[in-house]
């Protein structure tokens, strides 16, 4: 059999990932670590399947991370970006200049090496893996907590930083290049062009992917929906991508960068959804391959050569890198186990590493034996991550990890026992709580937010911090004796898995869930649920409204005092967007709270409404014994 064939390798690559990923995720080790261990199998090391083409698997299997990024983008609204600005360029420039100097200032007192070849190591060393972080992160549900917010931002900022460093590099060199690596550089549309039209045409790179996401991108698609043939949207999306992407390779910027800018501009499009969905197969495949080709193209005999050395350097930077991470989380005021994340989960080399290492042979910064010793350490810190990772969460947290949140853990111990439970009191939540509790109905609020927590509790709410979807937490809330349950978790796995565990333990529990969007509401509805509420104001105040209902109160008043609610939120929102300072918005917001509350137990008590039937012909039959009146 011919093992060039692209058949047998296909067969090679899936058939690794499908062995080798499960029996990972089985043992607890999480997806990526699986592919990475088949890549390493198939590789040289072991099954020598595949050879050298690993290194040129790797430039195409970069094209998971561009999609990972395009989807994110997708995500985060251009509002949302302007608020992660102050740890984007904050934590991730303090990030990448404080690494930098420390490595540079190491590598030339320990190593015979130049001013310049420190402070390019320093550079590179400084990045850290895009892919590896988010999907491990994303795995372990953790992306909306402050870790994987802040390593987002750090994130960012390093695939930013990359774009003047690919200028600074030819700066720093000091020897002759590397002619077969020259002979191969390609070249785009600013090679040999002067400084200020190089600026020029990156700039007027961007102002194209910003434009077109706003007036011709959505237009296009518009047309092409109309089609009603899924197959060529989704070949659409796929073209957008890879345009975007040469696009950007033309110019010399990151492709990644690119496609994640033309996510954001199309973050508030209304085929956002479509265009994800579409995306997520070949994301999660390709980001696979990615994950594959790293594996396979660790150098094991190199490592066998200078195992001292090389495990040595993967050892230093590592811990050099996480304890910078861990001193600037704590001066961005992290929680422990929130900063104890963020470092280790930061602490690897990246793939862009590959990309300067490369570059700086054809440009002569570095030496070949530096470069070679230098791509084995970034694959196998690389590799080793989720498994620092999970060495933090099973056997580091436990101990040391939750040590500031285990000091404010007094009001975990439950004691009140109320009919309705709310678990996830963000936004959507918390505009439910606000609403029962405006009416007089009583409810337990669970959130595993700890600094949500704080806020809220500064706020006047009675919020317990804890996991929601752990069975014995549900038991101390009261599950047993309540008789509703919203659903408001972030994170769809979570809502799933609670449904389970609801099902099972407590089957007399109403559950209402909330559902971020159509898709989530399909597998929802799919576990058996038929109370699912898609996320609006609206919405929110509908599960309120549905929750009286089943209380008791009549359908006339509680749609009355919906729209009071609506109508002195709206007002509110409004007044709280123009305050900055927090210390004042709590005290406003408290006060706003407050004064919905006393209009609303006005409402209720108003003689002249007690009596009133309204047009509400529901109510009135549950009035007349149920019987329809004539």
């Amino acid at each position: 059999m011919d093992k060039n064939s692209l058949f047998f390798q296909a067969f090679v690559y899936l058939s690794a990932a499908v062995v080798m990923v499960p029996l990972a995720k089985r043992i607890g080790l999480g997806s990526v670590l699986g592919y990475l261990l088949a890549g390493i199998l198939i590789g040289p090391a072991i099954l020598n399947f595949i050879g050298s083409e690993g290194h040129d698997l790797m430039h195409f299997a970069e094209f998971g991370v561009v999609m990972m990024l395009f989807v994110i983008g997708l995500e985060l609204e251009p509002e949302i970006l302007w608020k992660l600005r102050r740890s984007i360029l904050g934590l991730g420039g303090l990030q990448v200049l404080v690494t930098t100097f420390i490595i540079s200032t190491l590598s030339q007192l320990f190593f015979t090496i130049s001013w310049q070849e420190g402070l390019a190591l320093g550079l590179i060393i400084a990045l850290s893996s895009t892919a590896i972080v988010l999907q491990t992160l994303n795995e372990k549900a953790l992306m909306k907590t402050s870790a994987g917010r802040h390593s987002f931002s750090v994130l960012l900022f390093q695939d930013i930083a990359v774009i003047p460093m690919l200028a600074f590099f030819p700066l720093l060199a000091s020897h002759q290049p590397d002619i077969a690596a020259s002979a191969i550089k390609e070249t785009t549309w600013t090679t040999g062009l002067s400084g200020w039209m190089q600026t020029l045409i990156v700039f007027a790179a961007v102002l194209v992917i910003i434009l077109s996401g706003k007036y011709l991108i959505n237009p296009l698609l518009r047309i092409i929906a109309a089609t009603r043939l899924r197959e060529i949207f989704t070949a659409s999306a796929l073209l957008l991508v890879i345009a975007i992407t040469l696009l950007m390779t033309q110019v010399g910027l990151s492709p990644a960068l690119g496609t994640f800018l033309a996510g954001v501009v199309l973050a508030n499009s209304e085929y956002r959804h479509e265009l994800e969905s579409d995306i997520e197969p070949f994301k999660g495949l390709l980001l696979g391959l990615f994950f594959i080709a790293v594996g396979a193209s660790i150098d094991f005999n190199l490592v066998m050569q200078k195992p001292v050395l090389i495990l040595g350097l993967v050892f230093v930077i590592m811990t050099i890198k996480g304890i910078v991470l861990m001193v600037l989380g704590r001066f961005f005021r992290m929680k422990l186990d929130q900063n104890m994340i963020f470092g280790f989960a930061l602490s690897q080399m990246g793939e862009f590493g590959f990309v300067l290492l490369s570059f700086s042979l054809q440009e002569g910064v570095l030496k070949k034996e530096i470069i070679d010793v230098m791509i084995a350490v970034v694959a196998i810190s690389m590799a080793v991550t989720p498994l620092v990772l999970l060495f933090n969460e099973k056997v580091i947290q436990p101990r040391f990890g939750k040590k500031e949140i285990d000091d404010e853990k007094e009001s975990d111990q439950i004691e009140e026992k109320n009919p309705v439970i709310i678990a996830g009191f963000g936004h959507f939540g918390n505009t439910v709580g606000r609403f029962l509790r405006a009416n007089g109905v009583k409810a337990t609020f669970l959130d595993f937010d700890s600094e949500r927590v704080d806020l809220l509790r500064k706020m006047g709410f009675k919020v317990y911090y804890g996991d929601a979807s752990r069975h014995a937490l549900l038991r101390a809330a009261g599950a047993e004796q309540a008789k509703i349950i919203v659903l408001a978790l972030d994170n769809l796995e979570k809502r799933l898995e609670m449904i389970e565990i609801i099902k099972k333990h407590f089957p007399n529990l109403r559950i209402l869930v909330r559902a971020e969007n159509r898709f989530d509401a399909y597998q929802l509805m799919n576990s058996g649920m038929m109370h699912v509420y898609r996320e609006t104001l609206d919405t929110s105040l509908r599960v309120g409204t549905d929750v009286l209902k089943m209380m008791g109160f009549r359908s006339y008043t509680v749609n009355r005092m919906a729209r009071i609610f609506l109508k002195h939120d709206e007002a509110t929102i409004k007044k709280l967007a123009a305050i900055k300072n927090q210390e004042e918005y709590v005290a406003s917001a408290k006060e706003y709270i407050e004064e919905i509350e006393k209009v609303l137990e006005s409402d209720r008590h108003d003689p002249e409404l007690q009596n009133d039937k309204g047009w509400d012909e529901e109510s009135l039959i549950a009035d007349a014994g149920g019987v329809k009146p004539s």
